[in-house]
């Protein structure tokens, strides 16, 4: 199955939460700290109670690089162990030229046997396209951020009056001759998603921060419903790992997924 049947059959079935993985020891409840590998064991409880009712785990590289050869192998047995008709996402953000790019492409698609990546394209196409070469994948572009920051260069104002997020949506448009890219667009941006949704074509798209970031859920899915789109992925990874932090942390994680999805449904209607 194509990372993109996975991501169909997911949205056809009215899944659409990624479960972020952003494991930090300092977070996890203090009776997984006396396990030999506290944050795979954390990944594994999280993962067997949400499975039935996530779209997609979105995993945040950041979080298992930090542990060195430790983490990587942490974040390799987190990868397997999730059920295969679940979208991985490698929460990584590569971008980098030539050479180099298709070692990250290599490494994240071969390597690590993620089915998505997250990329930032401002160094160019050729950044991208050791990614899109991978025809069966999905490339999310980082288009709009949830970021405070990303004004500082996404929001910057181009010659013909568009925003610099603006011309990054129709670059992806023109890389997606293989029907393999999405785009990133921060929940926390509610206007610009509104104003921008029609700019999308039929790119799936992943939107961080709802939850945590203080991103509007209704407001997010209300604009999709709006325009007649529903390939969207809402990530969520904080307000649902970290729901709970006694014994039952697990439980609370899938009942707040349940809750997510039963107002997807409702708002969507």
């Amino acid at each position: 199955m194509t990372s993109q049947e996975k991501l169909l059959s997911q949205i056809s079935e009215g899944r659409h939460i990624a479960v972020g993985l952003d494991p930090d020891l300092k977070k996890l409840p203090s009776h997984l700290l006396s396990e030999k590998n506290p944050i795979l064991t954390f990944n594994k409880e999280i993962i067997d109670k949400t499975y039935k009712y996530a779209a997609s785990y979105k995993l945040n590289f950041a979080f298992f690089e930090k542990y060195g050869t430790e983490g990587f192998s942490t974040l390799f047995e987190t990868i397997s162990y999730i059920p295969k008709d679940k979208l991985i996402i490698a929460d990584a953000k590569r971008g980098d030229i030539g050479n180099t790019s298709k070692m990250y492409a290599e490494s994240i698609f071969n390597g690590f046997n993620s089915d998505a990546v997250t990329l930032h394209p401002y160094m160019g196409y050729d950044s991208v396209e050791p990614f899109l070469e991978f025809e069966d994948k999905i490339s999310f572009i980082l288009a709009l951020t949830s970021n405070k920051g990303s004004s500082d260069f996404e929001k910057l104002t181009l010659k013909d009056g568009s925003f610099l997020f603006q011309q990054v949506i129709k670059n992806t448009l023109l890389w997606n001759t293989r029907n393999n890219c999405g785009l990133v667009f921060g929940a926390t941006n509610e206007q610009e998603l509104d104003e921008n949704i029609s700019l999308f074509g039929t790119l799936p798209v992943l939107l961080p921060g709802i939850g945590a970031q203080g991103g509007s859920l209704e407001k997010v899915v209300s604009s999709f419903k709006k325009n007649g789109k529903d390939n969207f992925l809402i990530n969520v990874s904080r307000s649902v790992i970290y729901k709970d932090s006694s014994r039952d942390f697990a439980k609370a994680a899938m009942q707040e997924v349940m809750a997510l999805n039963q107002e997807i449904d409702r708002i969507k209607g």
